[in-house]
């Protein structure tokens, strides 16, 4: 090959590998599921267990709302009493650091859609 040829070929090979390196890679997409459950809030607590099961998880908030809106129903002399919910949100494996680290899972909540003080019947 020509010293002309290379000339020309070697910048749109460089160009080539920059333009590749630049492209995001592909985003995950999260499948938030609907949980129905027990929820509470106190110092060194934020649990969450699924109705009709006795497995707890570490709760993180990611939704902002869910920690407020529970204030905002329970004092803070009775922190720690549940509360129903139904958020959507994902379960990741805990980390093994902190408080979180004695649960298996934690639910991380994405969007809170009902909090209440009145637990169903069969919810308990």
């Amino acid at each position: 090959m020509s010293l002309a040829r290379l000339k020309y070929l070697l910048p749109i090979l460089v160009l080539a590998g920059m333009v590749s390196c630049k492209s995001k890679p592909a985003k995950k997409t999260e499948h938030l599921v609907i949980f129905k459950g027990l929820y509470s809030f106190g110092p060194g607590e934020k649990t969450f267990r699924a109705c009709g099961s006795e497995h707890e998880f570490w709760v993180a908030d990611s939704s902002a709302q869910l920690e407020l809106k529970y204030s905002q129903l329970i004092s803070f002399e009775k922190q720690g009493e549940p509360v129903y919910i139904e958020v959507e949100g994902i379960q990741i494996p805990s980390a093994k650091d902190g408080a979180q680290g004695a649960y298996e899972r934690t639910l991380i909540v994405k969007k809170v859609k009902k909090i209440t003080k009145e637990i169903p019947a069969g919810c308990k």
